[in-house]
């Protein structure tokens, strides 16, 4: 099934889920605070939508590199500012190079190719791009194969690069010292690069080849953004995600802990008086942590056609790209199912946790439902006007929202709820109309 012949009101998979996350810190601000946003006038936890699309991306590119799942065995990406020492690595290994010359005709070969790098005077950057680049994870193993079978052009064309470079340099620092001014960042580029010889057409090619998006079918999903290289093609991605947002008000606990310190207590155990015991007593280490608990909605679409379109731009065929789109849509249901970020995983367990309710349905666009909870849920009993807990309450205003909306919009479609939580499972069978049917595995989602 082409993209063309996909059945009426299914371009978009809409993907809503539930869950009750307790005592965790997925995702914090830059002073280690959770994040919240404020809506229908109250404050709420956030987990940020680019916490949750990297989970989702590694999720599928584990599984598809362990050979699990729909993916199994299938090209991912990799995203890094490293690709100059994985190309050179790769030209030590494998290519027989020494270490210093393959460093340095890798980043110059790169670098030439469009992709700025950090200043070479600072050892802790000076070999890595100045911006992430997302490209096929063979992309350093390709370019590598490249510079070794035109070892002997590009070893020439690297010492003469690298000696325009360093005369450039030189010249820079002269017309600062005399102009007692220091140029622009852009001026100073301009003008080294300037003076710099072009880098083979050969070789710029299979550079760009190599980290043209390919067949990666992560790149395909998520997109990449790629400014610096004007002819390297940018990739729009298929999925949407929104930020997910707990149901209700945001309640933070700052957790004081005490970290021991063995030796210490070891000593105080063993003591042979007081005064031993006393020079010994008290935690190695105190501080406090932010902890966050709460019921959280997120939301995340896939756009059928658009996966199809960046897979047939890569240069597969049509019934390539329809195969592996199917593919490629399990697995991505899968992943919002199962992924999570791993801040702090150990202490909090919080990777173990599963969604109390999961929603998908196809429509002929994007449907959130975050304005099911713009009055945060009331979790005081019912008998004292509230709604109960959190999370059977949140389930009953999502599906109540679905019902009310698919009854006003024609294209949607194929309504489809799974829970991993009984309680929710009960109250499911109690409700009259649900507007979807119960399945049981992540795969039937996809419908």
């Amino acid at each position: 099934m082409s993209s063309d012949s996909l059945p009426t009101g299914s371009q978009f998979l809409s993907l809503h889920l539930l869950e009750t996350l307790v005592a965790v810190l997925p995702v914090r601000d830059e002073n280690g605070s959770p994040k919240s946003i404020v809506y229908g006038g109250s404050e709420r936890h956030m987990i940020t939508s680019q916490a949750r699309r990297r989970a989702e991306r590694v999720h599928t590119r584990d599984r598809a590199n362990a050979g699990i799942g729909a993916l199994a065995g299938r090209s991912t990406g990799l995203r890094t500012r490293e690709w100059a020492l994985i190309a050179s690595r790769e030209l030590c290994s494998v290519h027989g190079w020494e270490q210093g010359e393959a460093l340095r005709t890798a980043r110059a070969v790169i670098e030439a190719t469009g992709l700025k790098f950090g200043d070479v005077g600072k050892k802790t950057v000076a070999n890595l791009t100045k911006v992430l680049l997302f490209a096929p994870s063979d992309a350093g193993v390709r370019i590598a194969a490249h510079i070794s079978e035109q070892a002997e052009e590009l070893r020439t064309w690297t010492a003469q690069y690298l000696e325009a470079q360093a005369a450039a340099a030189v010249k820079a620092k002269k017309s600062r010292k005399g102009a007692q001014e220091e140029p622009s960042e852009p001026e100073a580029a301009d003008a080294a690069d300037a003076k710099l010889p072009a880098l083979p057409a050969a070789s710029r090619a299979a550079v760009l080849t190599a980290l043209a998006p390919r067949d990666a079918i992560d790149i395909a999903l998520y997109g990449r953004f790629l400014a610096e290289i004007a002819d390297s093609p940018n990739v729009d991605g298929a999925v949407q995600s929104s930020h997910a947002f707990t149901v209700h008000e945001a309640e933070q606990v700052d957790d004081f802990y005490a970290a021991a310190d063995d030796a210490k207590l070891d000593r105080k155990k063993n003591a042979l008086d007081f005064l031993d015991a006393a020079d010994d007593a008290g935690a190695g280490m105190t501080g406090y942590q932010s902890l966050i608990t709460g019921t959280f909605y997120r939301h995340a679409v896939l756009d059928r056609v658009k996966l199809r379109s960046n897979l047939r731009a890569a240069g597969m065929n049509a019934e390539e790209a329809e195969e592996l789109s199917v593919a490629a849509e399990r697995e991505f249901v899968t992943a919002f199912v199962d992924a999570f970020p791993e801040a702090k995983k150990n202490s909090t367990a919080s990777t173990g946790s599963l969604p109390a309710l999961v929603l998908a349905f196809e429509g002929e666009r994007p449907y959130n439902y975050a304005a099911a909870f713009q009055a945060p849920v009331d979790e005081n009993p019912l008998d004292k006007g509230g709604e109960g807990p959190a999370g059977p309450a949140a389930v009953k205003r999502l599906l109540k929202h679905h019902s009310f909306v698919s009854r006003r919009r024609p294209d949607i479609r194929s309504g489809r709820v799974l829970t991993y939580d009984p309680q929710i499972d009960e109250l499911l069978g109690s409700l009259t109309d649900v507007g979807a049917t119960p399945v049981i595995r992540t795969e039937e989602l996809t419908g």
